[in-house]
């Protein structure tokens, strides 16, 4: 009985001094889930591994611990561009923030490693190659270590294009530190990545918290492309996004330039970002869309990860990515402050095309390619699929949703569709006949009746389902397989050639008591855009603005983005509380003792004019 009141009494410790430091440094009054249970357990000195959408509240499952516990955080980064501006954010909260990493000269960063021995510095963001250095390994022995956050875990994965090679060697965190917790986070991770994530930073006993991947917020919108894909683009933007920060997805470096440039001439501001730029280049773009407003990044896949703007309003991709996972985390960068965001996209039949000679040219192995090559399937059957993309795209990550989403096109509009039932029966007893020991393209050549040396071989041209699929061609066939596999009634074993299982959903289907209707292959329609205004309609859009001026210029004389001073969601608050004083300033969401300290006066004044005024024109109508 006492080490279970011991233990309780430590957990009400850990959580109190948590919320403590929640509502005092970061001026939030609860958690989400799962962060209270993340964060306890780190406290406790625990691993964790943790998987949480973009926007979920990541950075404080490790900030919170960093100080909470004695020592300072070190947080192993990939994202040398953006150090910077995720120490300057955690210094207007007060936080002892520095990082390490080859930008800085040799006296600069010696004087942060002084910090560093010396106690003052409570976060430390350096790259992963640095870890393996061996004199700072010798700084870290002579240092008090709160706790190892490695952010962006999923880099560790050679699966996915995100791959750095450092990340390798981060398994010596627990050779050389023991008894420091390490907490290992990314917003995408199938179970495949989860699993060498845990394998190669030796996270054997971490505990996994896997956060919800929905994202209510995000409007997802698929079409098939037009014979002019940009004045598809155009009626996007044009419907909604006019002023508004946001990114647009291209395959190819010279498309991402191209369209930049188109964008420009059509009046909006847009900056081309690709690998084959150069870096002071990539810098520049990527500090004017973090720091000014309504500016859209034109980009490959190189841009992107990490990136903490909470205004994105949109992600675009004028290709179809080649995962899900891709999608997933590319689409998550709209609308990380929880407003109604778009994610919209384009695809092509030579996007499948182009994609696939990409796999196949690759350097990877014949495991990778077939990997990637479902992977691709699946991404396919996402933008086929008739029903909610959002239970789609959740089914994925393994998270059922019991009802549609009512915030995607599929679940907004109706699909052009056919009865598939009969093809679909045809289509998963072929998968039950043959053992579901085979892929894709041996399924179809046993329905069209094919007799090549596989189907002899396995004497599959004795089943009943060989040839009963004459009346669809190969193309149509693996329209029917892909929405299959996109919605959850079969799926696709990877470390099996890709041989199709059958999943315990499709049980209706076989005992015929279920129809289906599937997508039909037809040309492109113009669809209307679905936009909700981020806006509330009560709130006063002089005051709204005159907020927006204060913090863009507050932003400009410390050299930061407006949204390291406040997010939208701070000043919309203070638009409908019209807090009078310090006091009621202070229980303002986002709002800890340090910036009100450093920017209450500021907002209030503008508040208290905005009242005067307000006071004053409703006198002036009374006289009247």
């Amino acid at each position: 009985m006492f080490r279970c009141d011991t233990a309780i009494a430590v957990y009400c410790l850990a959580m109190s001094t948590a919320q403590e430091i929640l509502q005092s440094v970061f001026g939030y009054e609860s958690f989400r889930e799962p962060q209270s249970e993340i964060i306890h357990a780190i406290i406790e000195g625990d691993d964790a591994l943790v998987l949480m959408p973009t926007g979920g509240g990541k950075s404080l499952c490790y900030q919170i611990p960093a100080l909470a516990r004695n020592g300072c955080g070190i947080v192993i980064s990939p994202l040398i561009a953006l150090m910077q501006d995720q120490v300057n954010a955690m210094r207007q909260l007060g936080v002892r923030a520095s990082f390490l990493n080859s930008s800085l000269d040799i006296t600069v960063a010696r004087a942060v490693e002084g910090d560093l021995l010396s106690g003052n510095l409570d976060l430390l963001y350096v790259a992963p190659e640095r870890l393996t250095q061996e004199r700072f390994l010798a700084l870290l022995r002579q240092t008090d270590i709160a706790l190892f956050a490695i952010d962006e875990a999923h880099c560790v994965s050679q699966w996915g294009h995100d791959f750095r090679a450092d990340y390798l060697k981060l398994s010596l965190l627990h050779e050389h530190f023991p008894n420091i917790p390490r907490i290992a986070l990314t917003a995408t991770a199938d179970a495949r990545t989860r699993a060498e994530i845990t394998m190669r930073l030796d996270l054997d006993r971490a505990k996994h918290f896997i956060a919800s991947f929905d994202r209510p917020n995000i409007h997802y919108r698929i079409a098939l492309k037009e014979k002019n894909p940009r004045a598809q683009l155009l009626r996007f933007l044009r419907a909604g996004h006019q002023q508004h920060a946001g990114i647009v997805y291209c395959m190819s470096r010279k498309r991402t330039q191209e369209i930049a440039l188109w964008l420009r001439d059509q009046g909006f501001t847009a900056l081309p970002y690709h690998a084959g730029l150069p870096a002071d280049t990539r810098a520049d773009h990527q500090m004017r869309f973090l720091r000014e407003e309504a500016v859209i990044i034109v980009a490959t896949i190189a841009f992107g990860m990490g990136i903490d703007k909470p205004d994105v309003r949109f992600v675009a991709h004028m290709d179809m990515p080649k995962t899900v996972e891709s999608y997933y985390q590319e689409t998550g960068r709209a609308g990380r402050d929880g407003e109604p965001s778009n994610a919209w996209m384009i695809y092509g039949l030579q996007d499948v095309i182009k994609l696939r000679q990409m796999v196949a040219s690759s350097e990877g192995s014949e495991e990778y390619k077939r990997a990637e090559q479902h992977r691709l399937n699946a991404m396919l059957g996402l933008c086929e699929i008739t029903t909610c993309r959002r239970e789609a795209l959740l089914q994925y990550f393994g998270e059922p949703q019991p009802t549609s989403c009512g915030n995607c096109d599929t679940c907004l509009e109706p699909i052009d569709t056919w009865d598939g039932t009969d093809a679909v029966r045809k289509a998963l007893s072929a998968v039950y006949r043959t053992g579901q020991r085979f892929g894709v393209n041996h399924l179809i050549d046993i329905l069209r009746g094919a007799e090549n040396a596989k189907v002899l071989q396995f004497d599959h041209h004795h089943l009943p389902i060989h040839g009963v699929g004459k009346d669809l061609n190969d193309t149509q066939w693996r329209s029917v397989f892909r929405q299959l596999v996109g919605r959850g009634y079969l799926s696709v074993d990877m470390e099996r050639f890709g041989a199709l299982h059958l999943e315990e959903k499709c049980r209706p289907l076989l005992r015929g008591e279920e129809a289906i209707m599937l997508r039909r292959e037809a040309a492109a329609k113009p669809a209307r855009q679905h936009t909700k205004t981020a806006l509330p309609s009560d709130i006063d859009i002089t005051l709204w603005e005159a907020l927006r001026d204060c913090r863009r210029e507050l932003a400009e004389e410390q050299g930061v983005p407006p949204y390291v001073i406040f997010h939208d969601r701070s000043l919309k608050d203070m638009c409908s509380a019209l807090p009078r004083n310090s006091e009621q300033f202070g229980r303002i969401t986002g709002v800890g003792e340090r910036k009100l300290k450093k920017y209450g006066y500021a907002f209030l004044q503008v508040i208290g004019k905005h009242l005067q005024r307000t006071v004053g024109e409703a006198g002036e109508l009374q006289s009247r």
